[in-house]
């Protein structure tokens, strides 16, 4: 499971021009789920994502996880960060998840997240625009 989070200020998500998911400041976290992903590597990367230290201490210093910081989480399903991109100038998508197992492992996550903090979420296979402040810029990848 591959976990591409931000800090934002604000993000949304919107389908045919309406808002389904925002959030305040937080982290947006855009989802990519692997043929091989269990619930277990969504716990692992749920852990991962609520705890892992992107916000400022009282001395400016990177040491506060989303958890600590009392953040909110925004989860946007994106299957092309599994994609190949190793040959050529074309990606494949054979090392993405089928959509079923997918969504099912979205749905988890979003609903396990949803059991630790303020947690909005975009849908899965729609076509979706994802409007953000990057807060930083601060971006990582996570991957369990």
């Amino acid at each position: 499971m591959i976990g591409l989070i931000q800090r934002v200020s604000d993000a949304s998500v919107a389908v045919d021009g309406k808002v389904i998911g925002e959030i305040g400041g937080g982290l947006l976290l855009l989802l990519g789920v692997q043929p091989d992903d269990t619930s277990t590597e969504a716990d692992k990367l749920l852990h991962k994502v609520v705890n892992y230290r992107v916000f400022a201490d009282d001395e400016g210093r990177m040491n506060r996880s989303l958890l600590s910081a009392g953040g909110q989480l925004l989860v946007v399903s994106q299957f092309t960060l599994a994609a190949d991109t190793g040959r050529g100038l074309r990606p494949g998508f054979s090392t993405a998840a089928a959509p079923v197992l997918a969504e099912s492992l979205y749905d988890y996550f979003v609903a396990a997240a949803g059991q630790c903090v303020h947690t909005a979420s975009g849908r899965f296979g729609a076509d979706m625009q994802v409007a953000l402040t990057n807060d930083g810029p601060v971006t990582f990848w996570l991957q369990v």
